[in-house]
């Protein structure tokens, strides 16, 4: 399911501004689809991922779980990437605004103040250059405190998850620890349902409403945005947020009848494909944006597509080409993430070794 629930996050990074806002209602239908896609379907990635990491890390329960070992492991696996992936935008967006290139598209590293550089840098207070990459700051923050997550889900587990739900859906709530909240709920519940030990295959009977579910309620979210944005009402940021939570669910239940089929089959062999699609997809967007501004063409639709159908491509070559000729660079800038994936199992009979080597 990663390669499925980034390659939808790559829609919501797709560059915008004024002129082309889809609350303008310059391009009718398109403009709905735009934000079905970005601000109602796709905004169930991030929780999604966070839940199944958090699963993934206590699945062998508490008592098999080494905070050293997982934080050091960690440490190369996300944050290690995280800091690697950013930095050389960081580095590549002052080389661009220094000789004039990207002005009025990329922030000035040049000219920020240190404390506004670090946040560039390392996510201290606000989403970093390569935004993105944000999750993989705040997935290393939630693996530094899942010991004490874990406790309190095991002492009280109701309550633990009722409060972080509550900080999740308030709008405009911050509490700096995460730049997102909805991820520290998700990330919990993945653990509450690793100590629990529930059969994640349970629901599967249930696949085809739960995917149907997620596909009406984020068409109605996505009609409710768009008569209402861009400056959206609280009882809808609250709706969006509780979808973003709740649709993960919706998600999940995909990979039931998604492992069946043979693209299912040739996804689950993607292996680090995904993590590099993560890391580079919201670069080269800019670059295309900029390149973009420069055209004189403001058919925003042509935009849209074309970039998608010049992205993918070019991530899959280029995630080739690094690693069969740098191996060792595709591996830091992967996390190690370099195996692929066993020959997939179906749904009904998958190992929980398979399910992580396939995720």
């Amino acid at each position: 399911m990663r390669i499925v629930l980034i390659s939808g996050i790559v829609f919501v990074h797709i560059p915008v501004d004024t002129a082309s806002s889809p609350f303008n209602g310059t391009y009718g239908a398109f403009d709905w689809i735009r934000v079905f896609l970005t601000e109602a379907l796709f905004r169930v990635g991030v929780p999604c991922l966070s839940a199944i990491s958090g699963y993934l890390l206590f699945r062998n329960g508490r008592e098999n779980f080494s905070y050293g070992k997982t934080v050091r492991s960690k440490a190369q696996t996300v944050f290690l990437p995280f800091l690697l992936w950013n930095c050389a935008f960081v580095a590549a967006i002052t080389l661009a605004t220094s000789v004039g290139v990207g002005d009025g598209y990329l922030p000035d590293a040049l000219h920020a103040s240190s404390r506004d550089l670090l946040t560039q840098v390392l996510a201290l207070e606000d989403f970093p250059a390569n935004v993105p990459l944000y999750f993989l700051r705040d997935l290393f923050v939630c693996i530094l405190l899942s010991p004490l997550l874990a406790w309190l889900i095991s002492r009280a587990p109701i309550l633990t998850l009722t409060a972080l739900l509550v900080v999740a859906l308030i709008p405009e709530l911050s509490i700096y620890i995460v730049l997102k909240r909805s991820i520290l709920f998700s990330f919990s519940l993945g653990i509450f349902v690793a100590l629990q030990q529930y059969d994640l295959k349970a629901l599967d009977r249930f696949a085809p409403l739960g995917v149907f579910l997620l596909l009406a309620a984020s068409a109605l979210l996505a009609t409710v945005i768009f008569f209402t944005g861009p400056s959206l009402p609280d009882w809808v940021q609250l709706f969006r947020n509780a979808l973003a939570i709740v649709g993960a669910l919706g998600f999940w239940l995909l990979s039931a009848p998604l492992i069946k089929t043979r693209l299912g089959q040739r996804l689950a062999k993607t292996g680090s494909l995904s993590f590099w699609i993560f890391c580079a997809h919201y670069p080269l967007l800019v670059f295309l944006w900029i390149l973009w501004g420069k055209s004189g063409v403001d058919f925003y639709p042509l935009f849209f597509v074309a970039s998608l159908a010049l992205l993918f491509p070019f991530l899959v070559f280029s995630n080739g080409l690094c690693r069969a000729n740098f191996p060792r660079l595709y591996a830091v800038l992967t996390g190690g993430r370099t195996k692929r994936s066993a020959k997939p199992a179906s749904h009904q009979d998958v190992s929980p070794e398979l399910v992580s080597q396939q995720r």
